[in-house]
C-alpha cells in the first residue's frame, strides 16, 4: 500500500501530465503543489512510484508521466468526478431538449459528448430486448399489402412491410388492430408472444392467413438483434493527441470501425455503475494506447443502452467522468417523458 503522501505525489503526476502533455519533474510538482516536502522527498517518492509500476521515465526525459497502472489507481481512489457547471448542464439541456425523435436524440447526444469531452463519443441505440411496447399501428398499402410500424416506449420506431397471402380488408385491420393493441401496449417484449398466440382463432377464417403472418412479422422484429445499433462522432478529435499514440492511430481508427469491438466495450459498463477501462485494460489489442468511459443510459431507473467516449490514456478523467454521467442522465429524462 502507498501512504497518503505518495498517492499525493501519484495524483499530482497525473494532473500535471494531463495538463502539460510534458514528463514531470520533481522540481515541477513542488513548485505547483503544496505537498509539504523538499525536492530530494519528492524524487524518492518517485523512485518509490517508479519502482511499483505506477510511473515511468519515457526515454531520455528527466521526468516521469503516468503508467496504465498509474492512471487506474488515480480513477479508483484518486480521482473524484467534477461536476459540470450550471451553464454547462443548462446547454446540455437546451441541445437535448430540441430533439424530434430517436434518431434526434442519439445524434446530438453524440454531438454533444464529442464537443464536451473533446473525445470520440460512441452512443448506442436502446435495446430492444429491454423495451416494452407503446403502440402498433398496421397501415393498408394495398389490398394484399400491409405496414407494421413498432413504436417502443424508448421512442424507437421499427416499419416492416408485410405482403398478405390474400386481400385483408379495412374493418378487419382495424379490428386486428386494435386487438392488437390491448394485448401488448405496455408490455415487455419478451412478455409479447404467449399473449398474441391464439389470436388468428378469433377471426374469420379467411383472414387467419393474414392475421398469422402479421403477427409473425411481429414476433421476428421483437426478437431481432436490432440493439446492435451505434452512432460515433468526434473521430477527427483524435487528430488532436497524434503523440499520444505510440506509432501511429490507425490501430485505433480500425478498431473504432468495428462495431462488434465497440459494442463489447460499452457492454462492460454495469447497469447503474460506470466503466473506465484504461489502456491495455482493453482486450482489443488496437485499443491498448486509448481509455474508454462508459455508463448506462435509460428510464425510469432501468438501462436500456450505454454510451461512452473513447480517447487517449492521457485524459481529463474526472472531466470526462462527469461529462459523460450528466449527459446519460439527460438523455434517460429525454427517454422518460418522451
Amino acid at each position: 500500500m502507498l501512504s497518503e503522501r505518495r498517492l499525493e505525489v501519484l495524483r499530482a503526476i497525473v494532473q500535471d501530465y494531463v495538463g502539460t502533455e510534458e514528463p514531470v519533474g520533481s522540481k515541477a510538482l513542488t513548485e505547483r503543489h503544496r505537498l509539504g516536502v523538499s525536492p530530494a522527498t519528492v524524487r524518492n517518492d518517485m523512485a518509490v512510484l517508479e519502482d511499483e509500476g505506477y510511473i515511468a521515465q519515457p526515454h531520455t526525459s528527466a521526468g516521469r508521466i503516468p503508467t496504465d497502472k498509474g492512471y487506474r489507481l488515480f480513477v479508483d481512489k484518486l480521482a473524484g468526478v467534477k461536476p459540470l457547471s450550471t451553464p454547462e448542464r443548462r446547454a446540455i439541456q437546451n441541445f437535448l431538449d430540441g430533439a424530434v425523435d430517436l434518431d434526434d436524440v442519439v445524434g446530438r447526444t453524440v454531438r454533444l459528448l464529442a464537443q464536451l469531452t473533446r473525445q470520440v463519443a460512441v452512443v448506442q441505440y436502446p435495446s430492444l430486448t429491454r423495451s416494452t411496447v407503446r403502440h402498433v399501428e398496421l397501415l393498408s398499402l394495398a389490398p394484399a399489402r400491409l405496414m407494421l410500424v413498432l413504436i417502443t416506449d424508448t421512442g424507437r420506431v421499427e416499419q416492416r412491410l408485410i405482403d398478405c397471402p390474400s386481400p385483408f380488408s379495412e374493418a378487419s385491420l382495424a379490428d386486428l388492430r386494435a386487438r392488437l393493441n390491448s394485448r401488448v401496449v405496455g408490455r415487455r417484449f419478451t412478455d409479447v408472444p404467449p399473449l398474441v398466440q391464439d389470436l388468428p382463432e378469433s377471426f374469420d377464417a379467411e383472414d387467419r392467413g393474414t392475421v398469422s403472418t402479421v403477427l409473425s412479422t411481429l414476433l421476428e422484429t421483437l426478437v431481432e438483434e436490432a440493439e446492435e445499433r451505434l452512432m460515433i462522432g468526434g473521430t477527427a478529435n483524435l487528430t488532436r493527441f497524434g503523440h499520444d499514440f505510440p506509432l501511429t492511430i490507425r490501430p485505433v481508427l480500425e478498431a473504432l470501425e468495428e462495431q462488434v469491438v465497440l459494442l463489447k466495450l460499452l457492454g462492460e459498463a454495469n447497469e447503474s455503475g460506470m466503466a473506465v477501462r484504461i489502456g491495455h485494460e482493453n482486450a482489443y489489442e488496437g485499443l491498448n494506447s486509448t481509455s474508454v468511459v462508459s455508463v448506462g443510459y435509460g428510464s425510469g431507473g432501468e438501462t436500456v443502452a450505454k454510451l461512452g467516449v473513447v480517447g487517449p490514456t492521457r485524459m481529463d478523467y474526472p472531466g470526462t467522468m462527469g461529462a459523460v454521467r450528466a449527459v446519460a442522465r439527460y438523455v434517460g429524462q429525454i427517454l422518460a417523458e418522451s
